[in-house]
């Protein structure tokens, strides 16, 4: 994730330490955080997403977790201290024991974030969520009106969503909003921006595409519309930040974000550009994220090193802890997650050495890591080592 509240105003954030390496629970490397999980605890789901990388619908599917194996992950991840616990699906809010396994996981002590679409949050609900400490909400929107009830593939889909919103802001349970970037909706960015500002969400990731399940049958953006998205971020944050009010801001799923970042700093000298370098550079971008920094149990139980790289698989908790999966106790897989993970275990120059197409002579390579992991093996037909096709840096801009 690219902060970039925290990158372009200097304001502290509240995962500062997790992903920057200083405040509250940081780390001495970035390689020795353990990791976000991403739970999807159930893949039945009430809409049909186009963008949807589980491939959801209103349906039961076989295989998943029972209670018991549930309870037993739990147990696992706040053994283990994992920094923060994500329920994701289909519909989290669907799965019968939702609320049980929200209260069993707050009361292990675990930091407990809900992705949903926000459509089954009544009042009682949100109430709910707030008296078992959850972190906050994340709801997925990806437009206003008839764009987000396309995207959804289902008729009042937004109107739901904002009542989710609304709902959770009259408990004062935190809310965060998630969008999937992608050129049927990058347009619509102003607009979402002054949703966020006019239902006061505190907390908003831009995801950039990646294509998984549905989501393959999108398009990513092209370099200027990128651009575009992250200049209005950006003009957004700075605007907020003079006005007293300083949302915390995420772009996901696209480290060379933060190359761009630095680059618009060098052009306009701004103040915290040697601050903002020195936090991206402890990070690692990519080098440090799918299967280290993030990692995923989807709902049959299987581990792999992030929610939508599904062809890759460690091992199952019906069958192993996860903590023992992700310490490479699983013989089958330890020898694709230690490859994985070398990615981040060699020097910034051996990496870059390995590295095919544009990531190979890029002069940020240290701040992104190569992109984003997952969507450069989608590209490069499994290889680790091939270029991110998201990347939006022109020639000239990544030349040392």
């Amino acid at each position: 994730m690219i902060n970039l509240t925290k990158l372009w105003t200097g304001v502290a954030q509240p995962a500062d330490g997790l992903r920057y390496g200083h405040g509250e629970g940081a780390h001495v490397v970035a390689r020795g955080r353990k990791p976000i999980v991403v739970w999807n605890i159930t893949r039945t789901c009430n809409l049909r997403c186009v963008h949807c990388y589980s491939d959801s619908n209103a349906q039961q599917y076989p295989g998943e977790l029972d209670w018991a194996q549930m309870q037993s992950v739990v147990a696992d991840l706040a053994a283990y201290q994992v920094p923060s616990l994500l329920f994701s699906g289909g519909e989290p809010m669907i799965h019968p024991r939702f609320f049980d396994l929200v209260e069993l996981s707050t009361a292990a002590g675990l930091k407990l974030t809900i992705s949903t679409n926000g459509t089954l949050i009544t009042p009682e609900k949100a109430a709910l969520l707030k008296a078992a400490n959850v972190a906050y909400v994340g709801i997925s929107l990806d437009g206003i009106g008839p764009v987000h009830d396309e995207f959804r593939r289902k008729e009042g889909a937004f109107d739901a969503a904002v009542r989710g919103f609304q709902h959770c802001h009259e408990v004062q349970q935190k809310t965060g909003l998630r969008l999937t970037l992608t050129r049927h909706n990058v347009e619509n960015i102003e607009q979402i921006l002054d949703f966020i500002e006019d239902q006061q969400i505190q907390r908003v990731c831009f995801y950039h595409l990646v294509p998984a399940g549905r989501g393959s049958e999108l398009q990513v953006l092209e370099p200027d519309e990128a651009r575009h998205a992250l200049d209005t971020l950006i003009a957004r944050v700075e605007a907020w930040h003079y006005q007293g009010i300083d949302r915390e801001v995420l772009t996901v799923t696209q480290p060379a974000d933060g190359a761009y970042l630095l680059l618009r700093m060098q052009r306009e000298n701004h103040p915290y550009l040697a601050e903002a370098t020195r936090l991206l550079a402890w990070n690692g971008g990519g080098a440090n994220s799918s299967g280290r920094g993030i990692a995923n149990i989807d709902t049959r139980g299987d581990v792999h090193p992030d929610q939508f790289w599904q062809d890759v698989l460690l091992g199952n908790v019906k069958h192993m802890p996860f903590s023992q999966i992700w310490n490479g106790g699983n013989p089958g897989s330890a020898a694709i997650l230690a490859s994985i993970r070398s990615i981040g275990l060699l020097s910034m120059e051996e990496r870059q050495a390995r590295m095919s197409g544009p990531c190979a002579e890029c002069k940020w390579f240290s701040i992104c890591g190569g992109g984003f992991r997952t969507r450069a093996a989608f590209a490069n037909y499994g290889s680790l080592w091939g270029s991110d096709p998201g990347c939006y840096l022109r020639p000239a801009e990544i030349r040392a």
